[in-house]
């Protein structure tokens, strides 16, 4: 080595040991974060599981009782159906707006703050929803039912079976859509314009390029709309609560609302547990089938 210069290797390796501690501090609190108040309450909620834990009383082992009557429970079971309806018709109709009103941001260009209002209901807390569409739809006092009244159309009603799970699908959808369309959006913005231009000068139409090009290329975004859509809908509740002052109608009893109602309304710890611990199983292997289904993993931008 020339006289004059330094080796640039000691130099280096203190730099990148300082930059591993550096990022070891940054994820020790996160970690520690998800340790106490995800893994740690995991384990318990098994072991509750298996208990005839109650709040009132030392937690005894009975086994798979709580399954054994998981499985017979008429109320669970209408639970788990209203919810897989919610489900469906939240993510399918979902996810089919916000790709419409994606694609329109992106072939109008609309301005930055058209899109930041589009995002204004997904900020607003969910109980603030709640409260307000409770308002808006109530029998008595609703702004809604006057205006639908006054214009010759019938009332809606939280309260009326048939009614009840469109207007919460309905509820759901508005309150997301701005912020899954962004996401759409984000991902349309890096599909290459060249692409647009050459399937316009073979003569392709703006709904053949969007089936052809834009949603081949997107893939990956729409699985993980769809993936948190879909747990996001799996977890309805507070729509479910408040819009029905804690007593809803079967048909819009979802399984959610029924562990909570479960465990802190009969302080029926163990069998809460029980069913928790069952959809957390069921979420699981419904993402990882959306997951492989749509090959979220591929794009064919690459």
């Amino acid at each position: 080595m020339p006289l004059g210069t330094q080796d640039p290797t000691p130099t280096r390796r203190p730099i990148h040991h300082r930059e591993r501690w550096a990022a070891l501090a940054l994820l020790v609190p996160a970690m520690v974060g998800f340790v106490v108040f995800w893994i740690l309450p995991s384990f318990r909620s098994v072991w509750y599981s298996l208990t005839d834990f109650n709040l009132l009383n030392e937690p005894g082992f009975i086994g798979l009782d709580n399954y054994r009557e998981l499985v017979n429970d008429d109320v669970a079971r209408n639970s788990l159906l209203v919810t897989f309806q919610f489900v469906f018709f939240s993510v399918v109709l979902g996810t089919l707006l916000s790709l419409v009103t994606a694609a329109m941001m992106q072939r109008l260009r609309l301005k930055t703050w058209v899109r930041s209002l589009l995002l204004l209901p997904w900020l607003v807390p969910n109980v603030a929803i709640a409260l307000i569409w409770a308002w808006l739809l109530d029998g008595q006092l609703g702004y809604l039912n006057h205006l639908l009244t006054a214009v010759g159309l019938p009332g809606v009603s939280f309260y009326n079976a048939s009614q009840a799970m469109p207007i919460i699908i309905a509820i759901g959808i508005w309150s997301g859509l701005g912020y899954t369309a962004l996401l759409f959006f984000a991902g349309m913005t890096q599909v290459p314009t060249e692409m647009y231009e050459a399937g316009s000068i073979d003569g392709a139409t703006e709904t053949r390029m969007f089936f052809s090009i834009t949603l081949p290329l997107i893939r990956p975004v729409i699985a993980l709309v769809v993936v948190m859509s879909a747990i996001g809908s799996f977890q309805v509740f507070d729509l479910v609560l408040i819009g029905y002052g804690g007593n809803p109608i079967p048909a819009v009893r979802t399984i959610f609302f029924y562990i909570y109602q479960t465990s802190f309304g009969f302080f029926r710890m163990g069998y809460g547990s029980a069913m928790a611990l069952v959809l957390a199983v069921i979420l699981g292997a419904l993402t990882a089938i959306q997951m492989r289904a749509m090959r979220a993993n591929r794009s064919d931008l690459s």
